[in-house]
């Protein structure tokens, strides 16, 4: 075993320090993981507890808790919140596999002690609602999914599906080790350079399994499964699977790897292609695509077997280089071949990994892989992309594994309130980075080596831990990357605001360092776009109003309101805006935060409309009487003070294409000014954000139809709190007396089920009731 080094003279700032009453899984990579909703996954031995950090979310915020650390022990910078809810493991009886199989081979001893063995999870958007769908193994080789309910940061997540019945119907009855599964990943989604970006799935949920085949399943929102494609790789287990970052091959074309490890120590590839194609048939509007995929096998094995079991397989990327550089780790030491493998001695569980060079939003220091062990050490492997080394060439350099080890070990007595001797080790789970720079998130449990009594899982408690390890204020570059982040944004990432803003929304809590960032900051948030709707062509439509006119205009409207990436930009730019605006400590700052974010609001309103109206007008021939007081609202808003005039005379050639669907216009415009839900007097259209009656009462609106909220059926965007009506669903809602009148036509409809997420900042949508 590593001996334990000496704690540091001066602990490093500990930002979280949450105690988890609970037994975790054994150390692995995927012991923590961040999902593109920003929540953090932890996976322990009953339950797989979801923790949401505070920063930039702006709804029930008292419900956070924080850290476990005492005042006195706490630094003076603000601790960080969460918000937390837990997916307690199922363990009642899994499948029962000596009943499709009597083989010794089939035999499962993981339903001895039921508990999760690995998760895996989706890009965001797959889930009915737009979030993230999480997959579960457990140690059965059960296969489960799951998606959030409600209220995704501290609500219910029920089942979604069981997968391996579906794999048990897929595979032949005598291939029944094509089912059990042993591992599995979910790859992200590809960029075919095409916007806006198109509506299709092209995301994987990869299986390995004992029969040494890998399985690509995809998952549809309506919770159904389809079987890809399976491929035979290896005649041992498939232990370990880690796909690749997609590359763009060619205009609609995208390649990527997956790397599988199996039980005998060998590692292999193979490679996927998905081409994006136009789908056959009718279509309105745009063409529907469709991806046709190809699986190939590697040629060779990048390492034969040698008899010694993988305990991590990552792909790490390399900043400024073409191709990805692949790195493996074992547990022996050797540094051999063009691979770079490298295997790690005496350490007999499996270390977790973590890079400052996988994603450029702040990179510095570039080229470094920091490891962390489980006996509490981390270890730093120096440039990476050209010859990998242990040791630093930089006499003064702070970011060595000797100097990180020791400051981990400080964290520990300070998270422990000193309690601890030389004999206690941080039995390290897993780690990851949080900020992409210096501060990192690692859950440890207090070991005594030499005590081998037996401790039972009630009295077993982990520590999770969020600690900055090193200084590096530089603001030039925090700024720059900044700036990237918001100009290389794209939408076909499939990331929420919050996951790929999180590191800068963390930094800026220190109201000090925003002060003095003030006016650059603003400078990046203030940059100017060329108006992309204007960009915007629907054709028109002259069919009449069908279920299929209906889904494509679905299609259409949510491809262009959420899949230009200059939109996603200018939304991102606004809750940096509102951050800020919050946090200012000058009222003279405060102005200039609020002059910005006005401006970035009204820019987005006016593109949103812009598309709204585009959409209205193609289908004038379709609408029916009762859609044309929405269609007439959008006209009043485009003429509404501050509305560019381009904007403006698109709403008039709206309400003119409109004006024979009625045969009272009189009474239509009546029903445009809605009443005071308390006291039924007349409320005009003038801000689309609020509604005053003249007797004072006050009523929100909802941010998709500007309609007043009178209903308790509403959503919350978690980011900026705007709320909006739920989206119609026939099966749970029939009764559509709860919208208002002018409501109830088969446009908003459609509107409120294209919309996912917050059209104004692009966070997910909640609800209480």
């Amino acid at each position: 075993m590593t001996s334990v080094p000496p704690p540091s003279s001066t602990a490093p700032p500990v930002s979280t320090a949450l105690n988890v009453p609970t037994a975790t899984s054994c150390p692995s990579v995927n012991c923590l993981q961040w999902s593109s909703d920003g929540q953090l996954f932890f996976v322990t031995k009953t339950a797989i507890y979801i923790l949401t950090p505070d920063h930039g979310i702006n709804f029930d915020n008292t419900s956070v808790i924080k850290s476990s650390l005492t005042k006195e022990s706490r630094e003076d910078s603000q601790a960080l919140g969460w918000f937390r809810t837990i997916i307690q493991f199922d363990k009642s009886e899994g499948v029962r596999w000596p009943d499709h199989s009597q083989a010794w081979g089939a035999a499962s001893l993981g339903s001895i002690d039921l508990s999760p063995s690995s998760v895996a999870i989706s890009p965001s958007g797959l889930s009915s609602d737009g979030g993230c769908v999480l997959a579960i193994l457990s140690s059965n080789m059960d296969l489960t999914l799951w998606a959030a309910g409600k209220n995704y940061l501290k609500g219910e997540w029920p089942k979604a599906a069981d997968v391996t019945p579906f794999l048990l119907e897929t595979h032949p009855s005598e291939d029944i080790l094509k089912s059990q599964i042993v591992s599995m990943a979910w790859t992200p989604f590809a960029d075919f350079n095409v916007c806006p970006t198109p509506l299709v799935n092209s995301s994987f949920l990869v299986t390995g399994s004992r029969a040494g085949s890998i399985t690509l399943l995809r998952y549809h929102a309506h919770k159904e499964m389809k079987h890809i494609h399976t491929i035979l790789v290896a005649d041992r287990w498939i232990s370990h699977l880690a796909p690749s970052a997609w590359s763009f091959a060619s205009p609609g074309v995208c390649e990527g790897y997956i790397a599988h490890g199996s039980a005998d120590g060998s590692v292999g590839l193979i490679k996927i292609t998905q081409v994006l194609q136009e789908a056959d048939g009718e279509f309105h509007f745009a063409q529907n695509f469709r991806l046709e995929v190809t699986v190939e096998r590697g040629p060779e094995l990048i390492f034969g077997p040698d008899k010694t079991g993988i305990t991590a397989l990552r792909w790490v990327d390399i900043v400024g280089r073409a191709h990805s550089r692949r790195l493996q780790t074992w547990n022996r030491a050797s540094l051999d071949c063009s691979w770079r493998r490298i295997r790690l001695d005496g350490i007999s569980l499996s270390p977790n990994q973590d890079t400052k060079s996988i994603n450029n939003r702040i990179c510095t220091p570039s080229n470094i892989l920091v490891l962390t062990l489980s006996d509490g050490s981390f270890h730093t492997i120096h440039n990476l992309s050209k010859d990998p080394s242990w040791i630093s060439q930089k006499e003064d350099d702070q970011i060595t594994s000797d100097i990180l080890s020791k400051m981990s070990r400080s964290v520990f007595v300070k998270a422990e309130q000193g309690a601890v001797d030389r004999n206690d080790m941080n039995r390290i789970t897993g780690a990851i980075s949080y900020d992409d720079h210096a501060t990192f998130l690692w859950a440890y449990e207090t070991a005594n080596p030499s005590d081998f009594s037996y401790k039972h899982d009630a009295k077993h408690s982990s520590m999770l831990i969020a600690a900055r390890m090193w200084e590096d204020d530089e603001d030039d570059v925090f700024l720059e990357g900044l700036a990237n982040t918001l100009n290389a944004v794209r939408t076909a990432a499939g990331s929420e605001p919050l996951h790929v803003l999180r590191p800068y929304l963390f930094n800026l809590r220190n109201q000090r360092r925003l002060a003095s960032l003030h006016p650059r900051f603003l400078e990046i948030l203030k940059l100017t776009f060329a108006d992309h709707s204007i960009d915007i062509h629907i054709p028109q439509c002259t069919g009449e109003m069908t279920p299929e006119l209906r889904r494509d205009f679905r299609t259409s409207l949510s491809r262009h309101l959420f899949g230009w990436d200059v939109l996603l930009s200018l939304r991102m730019r606004l809750s940096l805006a509102d951050f800020a605006w919050k946090l200012s400590i000058s009222p003279e700052q405060q102005a200039d935060c609020g002059h910005v974010a006005q401006g970035l609001l009204n820019t987005i309103s006016h593109r949103v409309l812009r598309t709204i109206i585009r959409h209205l007008a193609s289908v004038t021939n379709s609408l029916q009487p009762n859609d044309v007081p929405f269609v007439l609202r959008m006209v009043v808003q485009s003429l509404l003070p501050g509305s560019p005039p381009d904007l403006s005379q698109e709403g008039r050639d709206l309400a003119a294409l409109v004006q024979g669907l009625t045969s009272n216009p009189s009474l239509v415009s009546n029903e445009l000014n809605e009443v005071c839900p308390a006291c039924k007097v007349e409320v005009s259209l003038q801000d689309i954000t609020t509604a005053t009656c003249p007797n004072g009462h006050t009523w929100a609106r909802c941010s998709i139809t500007t309609f007043i909220l009178s209903t308790p059926r509403v959503r919350t965007c978690v980011g900026c709190s705007r709320k909006a009506f739920l989206p119609v669903l026939a099966p749970k809602l029939p009764d559509h007396s709860w919208l208002p009148p002018t409501a109830r036509g088969w446009v908003v409809e459609e509107l409120l089920e294209a919309v996912h997420r917050c059209l104004f900042c692009n966070n997910g949508f909640v609800n209480v009731l």
